[in-house]
């Protein structure tokens, strides 16, 4: 395993999306007839268009997210929600100052395949993604053609390296190995040696020895130096530092409270009185190390036109946390909640 960083290769002046080193082992494996597997990580992390002249992004009217950009450089390019499907056609002009200067930022895998093309024209290429597997046993069959040798380089996120087996491939290449680490979400860093240990598992499945390349901007970042090196205790050690000192499991016990409604301010107007029903059950035993984290709006603060906003509470007893949950369900049994609507969820996978 290699781990390239790629500040080093700005320096250079190096500003494509393959590090000399990569790049040199991918013509190296098409030279010799061995597959590649291009790992391109996006959780966490989308494309967005803005107006490089007055800022502006384009966002989804019904949820607070901004818009991907699809068939970039098309006639047909369009801007889409991921989260409720909206769909509109990529503007030509901003409508807050009238610029033509619009532009997309990101990476996604339809432009890692256009460059991986341009660059090794030679190359057959597959894209396994969202979009290439919509249709029905799309998914299947793209992995048999690749299974069958009928492509050189695979390129695509998640769905590419998860307990896939292909002999024949010797390289795998991680592209942005450290954006999953940005997300707002206390098991980002697990997370990032989870999804770095399974793709570097891809490469060296027969007899041929494997290659993996992690690019990343932080290489000295504890999820890469230890998937890297296969050192999961090592990473257990110092991500329990970090749970700890934030009361997060499994180092303690965590209750996420979402609150939905329709109309923004009766939402935040629930938040605000949930949060002091749980207040309540705090002074009644502050030895029982409660903490309150909230009201605020959701890391998406609206979805489908629903207003979202979320309250953590931490507690090493399970038991209070129960006893939170049934105070606030006691008090919501005695008001009329016309659209509103609350939520629990204890030790959540996911953040809110």
């Amino acid at each position: 395993m290699t781990v390239v960083d790629m500040r080093e290769e700005v320096k250079l002046g190096n500003r494509t999306i393959f590090s000399t080193h990569l790049r040199s082992l991918i013509q190296d494996r098409l030279e010799k007839k061995q597959q590649v597997m291009l790992f391109l990580n996006r959780r966490g992390f989308a494309g967005f268009v803005s107006c490089r002249s007055c800022g502006h992004v384009f966002k989804c009217p019904h949820c607070d997210v901004s818009m991907t950009e699809h068939f970039s450089g098309k006639p047909n390019a369009k801007l889409s929600c991921h989260y409720c499907g909206y769909e509109i056609m990529r503007p030509m002009v901003c409508p807050e100052c009238q610029s033509k200067m619009i532009a997309g930022f990101g990476l996604g895998t339809q432009k890692v395949e256009e460059y991986v093309k341009s660059v090794f024209p030679e190359a057959r290429v597959l894209r396994m993604d969202t979009d290439t597997t919509k249709n029905k046993d799309a998914h299947e069959k793209l992995l048999g053609q690749f299974a069958n040798g009928e492509a050189d380089i695979l390129v695509g996120t998640q769905m590419i390296v998860k307990g896939h087996d292909f002999k024949n491939v010797t390289l795998v290449g991680v592209l942005m190995a450290d954006i999953s680490m940005y997300e707002a979400d206390y098991r980002a860093g697990e997370r990032a040696l989870q999804i770095l240990s399974q793709a570097a598992g891809r490469a060296g499945r027969g007899e041929k020895p494997g290659e993996v390349v992690f690019q990343t901007y932080r290489p000295e970042h504890y999820s890469v130096v230890q998937a890297a090196s296969q050192d999961y205790t090592a990473f257990y050690e110092e991500e329990m530092v970090y749970r700890e000192l934030g009361d997060y499991p499994p180092a303690s016990h965590m209750m996420a409270m979402l609150v939905t409604a329709s109309d923004e301010k009766r939402g935040e107007a629930l938040a605000i009185d949930v949060t002091k029903i749980a207040g309540e059950e705090k002074n009644i035993n502050k030895e029982a190390g409660l903490r309150i984290i909230g009201p605020a709006k959701a890391s998406i603060g609206k979805v489908n036109d629903i207003y979202r906003f979320v309250v953590y509470c931490k507690s090493a007893d399970y038991e209070r946390l129960i006893s939170v949950k049934n105070r606030v369900e006691q008090y919501l049994a005695g008001k009329e909640l016309k659209q509103e609507a609350v939520q629990f969820d204890f030790n959540p996978i996911d953040s809110y």
